[in-house]
């Protein structure tokens, strides 16, 4: 190890004034030499300050990434779209129109993570709905109802909980979307074809549950 001292330091910065001093492998300044620097504001470069700073990505690196994101995106829209069918397929013997609708969203999630068509628009369900309507209906608007214990007791308890378990699945969706993409175009449609299709499971989930007067 060569440690390289205050006075090695004045000597060379006699002959050659400096604004960087870069150390080489196997080399280590004093403390009196690291003050020596800092005082005259020369910044210092070793090794371990190359390998942490990072290269600005090239094209191909962003190309790459951005591949993966979208491939990251479409596996996880398939697991989605698998329980999607899962629940169609429990309601088919309690429901066969709740399972239908089930099966229709189901169609829409594929659009998710194909960056290339036009992301899903869903109609309104209950135009009559205080709550959500065509102003709201693409943004994260929370659970009108708090699914609880309470509810399994009611007579189509298994189906409420069975949309709750698509809503759920799609929050998580959400959210892992908002984590993969920066800001842009792609990441604002995605999110809100998202709230589109979670929205819409919230009003049939209002309606199976019933009542006159809005939840939220």
């Amino acid at each position: 190890m060569k440690f390289i001292t205050e006075k090695k330091l004045r000597d060379f910065y006699i002959k050659d004034s400096l604004d960087t001093f870069e150390l080489s492998a196997g080399e280590r300044l004093t403390p009196g030499g690291r003050q020596f620097l800092l005082d005259r504001g020369i910044k210092i470069v070793d090794q371990f300050s190359k390998r942490k700073k990072k290269a600005k990505p090239t094209k191909n690196e962003k190309t790459v990434t951005k591949t993966n994101q979208d491939k990251m995106l479409h596996l996880k829209v398939k697991s989605v779209q698998a329980l999607f069918f899962q629940t169609a397929q429990e309601l088919l013997n309690k429901d066969v129109i709740l399972a239908q609708k089930v099966i229709d969203l189901s169609k829409h999630l594929p659009q998710l993570s194909d960056d290339k068509g036009d992301k899903p628009h869903l109609s309104i369900d209950n135009k009559d709905c205080p709550a959500i309507n065509k102003d709201n209906f693409s943004d994260h608007l929370g659970d009108c109802i708090e699914i609880t214990e309470f509810h399994i007791q009611l007579e189509k308890g298994r189906e409420i909980i069975a949309l709750h378990r698509l809503r759920c699945a799609l929050r998580e969706l959400e959210q892992y979307a908002l984590e993969l993409f920066e800001n842009g175009e792609q990441k604002q449609g995605v999110i809100c074809s998202i709230n589109q299709i979670t929205n819409t499971l919230s009003q049939t989930i209002c309606s199976i549950v019933g009542g006159t007067k809005c939840q939220r």
